[in-house]
Parts: C-alpha cells; sequence; structure tokens
C-alpha cells in the first residue's frame, strides 16, 4: 500500500497519511518521543513497582505445583546436560567472601543499576528514555503474568536436591526470598527471572548508547555477572534466565510498535516545540530531523530576503 502524497507551498511532497510504509509493511506511527518531566517520571517509576509488587505477591503462591514445575525444570535440564545448577551453587558457597558479595548484589544492584540507567537516560538520552522506558515497563508487565501462569520454586525451596540457601546459611540481609521477608514475598515466583529481565534491559541499553567501549563492555558483563549470581544463589534456574530474556523480547516489540522505530535509533534529544527558540546542536541524524532542518533553513532564508528587500526599498526611498 502506497503513500498518499500532497505538494507543499515550497514544492516539497509530504506524506498526508499517518501510515508509514518501510518497503515490508505498512505500519501506523505511533508516538513521536517528548521531554520526559521529572516529577512524573518518579511518580509513575514508584506507583508501577508498588503495583508490580502488589500483583506479584498477590498472585496463589500454589505450592504443590510450584514444586512439581521445579521438578520437571531440573529433569529438563539434566536430559540436555545442563543441569550445572547444584554443582555451582556449592563450589561458590564454599568460598564465603564470594557468596556473601553475591547475596548483596542479589539484592541490591538489582535495583541500583537499573535506577542508574534510567537516570543516565533521563539526563543525556531524553529523545530515547520513553521509548526505553515502554521496554522496561513491558517487560515487568508480562512477567507477572509468567507468575501467574507458571508458578515455579526456586532451586533452594526444592525437595530432596540439597541446595544451598545461601542467605539463611551466611545471614545476609537485604533478600525478600529468605528469612523474615519470605512472609511478605511470593516465594514461587520464580519464571521468569525480572533479575535477569531488568539487568539484560541495562546492559543492552548501556552497549547500544555509551560511547566508550569500556562502558559497552560492562554493558554485556552485567546481566553476564547476574545470571552467575542467580544460579549460585539457588534463587533460580538458568531456564528462569531464558524465561526473562523472551519477557524483554516482548518489551522492545511493544516499544517498536509504539514508536515506530527501535529505542536506540530514535533522536537522542527530543525535537522542540514549533515557535520555540533552537539551540545549537550536533548536523541531524535522522530523515525526519533533516526535514525539519531544512524547513528551518527555508524559513530563515525566506525571512531575510523579506527584511533585505525592505532594506533595498528604504534605501531607494532616502535616496531620493
Amino acid at each position: 500500500m502506497g503513500e498518499t502524497t500532497v505538494k507543499s507551498l515550497d514544492n516539497r511532497t509530504t506524506p498526508s497519511s499517518p501510515i508509514v510504509a518501510d518497503g515490508r509493511f505498512a505500519r501506523l506511527r505511533a508516538r513521536a518521543p517528548r521531554r520526559p518531566t521529572i516529577w512524573f517520571e518518579i511518580l509513575l517509576i514508584a506507583v508501577s513497582y508498588w503495583t508490580y509488587s502488589l500483583i506479584r505477591n498477590a498472585v496463589p503462591e500454589q505450592k504443590a505445583q510450584a514444586l512439581k514445575n521445579a521438578d520437571w525444570i531440573w529433569q529438563a535440564e539434566e536430559s540436555l546436560g545442563l543441569a550445572f545448577e547444584h554443582a555451582v551453587n556449592h563450589a561458590v558457597n564454599s568460598v564465603t567472601w564470594l557468596i556473601v558479595s553475591m547475596n548483596y548484589y542479589y539484592a541490591t544492584l538489582h535495583f541500583v543499576v537499573t535506577i542508574g540507567v534510567l537516570v543516565w537516560l533521563y539526563r543525556w538520552h531524553p529523545g530515547r528514555y520513553a521509548a526505553f522506558r515502554t521496554v522496561l515497563f513491558a517487560t515487568t508487565g508480562v512477567a507477572l503474568v509468567g507468575y501467574y501462569l507458571y508458578p515455579l520454586a526456586p532451586p533452594r525451596l526444592m525437595n530432596g536436591q540439597d541446595f544451598v540457601d545461601t542467605v539463611l546459611v551466611h545471614q545476609t540481609w537485604g533478600s525478600m526470598a529468605s528469612g523474615n521477608l519470605k512472609h511478605v514475598s511470593n516465594q514461587y515466583a520464580a519464571m521468569p527471572s525480572m533479575h535477569i529481565g531488568w539487568s539484560l534491559w541495562c546492559g543492552l541499553t548501556i552497549f547500544l548508547l555509551a560511547k566508550a567501549p569500556w562502558a559497552k563492555i560492562l554493558g554485556l558483563l552485567y546481566p553476564a555477572a547476574t545470571l552467575v549470581v542467580i544460579v549460585s544463589t539457588a534463587n533460580h534456574f538458568w531456564l528462569d534466565a531464558v524465561g526473562g530474556m523472551i519477557c524483554l523480547s516482548f518489551g522492545f516489540a511493544v516499544s517498536y510498535f509504539w514508536y515506530g522505530s527501535r529505542p536506540h535509533r530514535l533522536p537522542k534529544l527530543v525535537e522542540p516545540v514549533p515557535g520555540a527558540v533552537t539551540r545549537s546542536g550536533p548536523p541531524p541524524k535522522t530523515e525526519a530531523d533533516r526535514e525539519d532542518a531544512d524547513d528551518a533553513t527555508d524559513t530563515g532564508a525566506a525571512a531575510k530576503a523579506v527584511r533585505e528587500k525592505s532594506g533595498s526599498e528604504e534605501s531607494v526611498s532616502s535616496g531620493r
């Protein structure tokens, strides 16, 4: 399906329909990124996480089904020859300083790094912030469906498999999965792993947008380290991580449909409001940016021509 076009006053052909053809299919261009508002974003994130926690913990625990599903996952991994969680759990637990560090990693970085990346996006990539935030929210939202449809016990709660609950053994604080805090958290919501979903979102965001090679490397190492941590602490199977990756893929698909582009392909800065004074900056990167720049140039040139013509007429008049 082609585009319907009209001729503008400057003979430039412009689309008259919101339908955009990209060579493969026609899709609706959803919303253009807008400049985020700091207080709205803080409130939105706080309310969203509160709602996520409320719904996640309100899902029926279904202990019997969760343990049955854990046995099935374990047997599936054994049939693939990839049931390595038990060996990793015991090996890392034998090094006290390492497993204690991983316990604190599991309890804190999940929030700290994610919030840090959101702040970085807000400050340095405002044009892409909303799209990446949409990825994160959609990923988290679809994870709730997984918790409801597939209750799953973590390895540390399995019967007869001798996994070590590292938080209990080493008496570290901060985990919602063990100790006294387990009574206010759903213990059987292990699939998908949002530690992986969120850490991979952070890692890919940094990798795609950071300029420094060392930052890109750290971005990729973060989700890899998180995978080692969730397995070592017996909080997840590695298949839970696959579930988190699938949820993240869904999040990127939602963002692509909503904004009509992959998040990192959107302009770094938000387009100015029509009529506002623009600031000087780097050359436009996208076709839309170039068209806007052309429009601004044409408008400026026309205004300049009018001023010069008026000045010429005044000179001639004064000369008379």
